[in-house]
């Protein structure tokens, strides 16, 4: 299947988007069932599409996606992609911005675009060599050095939150 989209009422929104002409939140083969509905409601809040690429490290039905998601869960465009493959089929000339703790560029240097992909990996290992290599930008979030990571859905708002201020782009102004 080359891209699953969430066809309950409860679980995407009922708009159509246009996918090259937004900005989305891409996590990569995402474990924590708990990050993912925390996303989804910074994706609703926001106004910010988000993609799942699977496999997931949890049932989609898991009851602890819904708990941190709340209602917020019908209001996000929400779509599922079977695999990177499937996802990249949707990029069209959208930039994919690879978030990681690999890279050398702060996201506060970058310069966003209203169609960027801001794309999250798993939260223990990141993203593979060859997924990574196929980012058009990779950023990360400067942290102190002596800790290891912030946790994926705090990235995300950061991340989301930085390109949304640099756009000007608010949902309610």
């Amino acid at each position: 299947m080359a891209m699953q989209i969430a066809k309950s009422p409860r679980l995407s929104r009922k708009r159509a988007l246009d996918y090259a002409k937004v900005m989305r939140i891409a996590l990569y083969q995402p474990e924590i069932a708990g990050n993912v509905g925390a996303i989804l409601r910074l994706g609703a809040c926001l106004d910010v599409a988000v993609d799942l690429i699977e496999p997931m490290g949890f049932a989609w039905d898991d009851a602890r996606v819904r708990r941190a998601a709340m209602d917020y869960i019908d209001h996000v465009a929400l779509t599922r992609h079977s695999a990177f493959e499937a996802f990249c089929q949707t990029i069209g000339d959208a930039r994919l911005v690879l978030m990681t703790t690999k890279s050398a560029q702060s996201l506060y240097d970058a310069a966003f675009r209203d169609t960027d992909i801001l794309l999250f990996g798993q939260e223990s290992a990141g993203t593979p060599a060859a997924v990574a290599a196929m980012c058009d930008l990779t950023l990360k979030i400067p942290i102190i050095p002596e800790v290891r990571s912030l946790n994926l859905a705090l990235a995300a708002a950061i991340a989301t939150g930085e390109a949304l201020r640099q756009l000007r782009r608010s949902p309610t102004l």
